[in-house]
């Protein structure tokens, strides 16, 4: 799909070095919007956690879910998985200082959220009422 995608913009006119960061751009954007790597990034802004914790800050995300997750931001350089020689062994996952990066830019959406919350909520009730009206 990925060679795809950069095939087809090169093929309408791109230039190949923009096509790459087209295709990054989507794909970074993909996984930051994705529901569960907020919830990763908001739970590990505090301190590093084991999987376990983790899992259970995250209500509804399963083990899978979590572990795919947790490989891809490590994949990113957005998260570290740290692995101590201990018994039992013991994992901890933190945010890299570019997940931290992330994690900024979070929070501001949460409090664009939070500042706007009543005028969303309207403007959805308004819309959904709108919708629902036989006229």
């Amino acid at each position: 799909m990925r060679a795809a995608l950069r095939s087809q913009l090169v093929t309408d006119g791109v230039a190949p070095e923009c096509a790459t960061t087209i295709e990054l751009v989507r794909d970074v954007l993909g996984r930051v919007g994705d529901k569960w790597t907020v919830l990763v990034i908001t739970a590990l802004a505090e301190e590093p956690l084991r999987f376990t914790a983790l899992h259970e800050r995250i209500a509804g995300v399963s083990q899978r879910m979590l572990s795919q997750t947790l490989r891809s931001l490590t994949r990113d350089g957005l998260v570290t998985r740290t692995a101590y020689a201990e018994v039992p062994p013991r994992v901890e996952y933190a945010l890299a200082p570019l997940g931290r990066s992330l994690g900024d830019a979070v929070t501001h959406v949460v409090r664009w959220v939070q500042d706007h919350q009543v005028e969303i909520a309207r403007n959805r009730d308004g819309f959904d009422g709108a919708a629902t009206d036989p006229k």
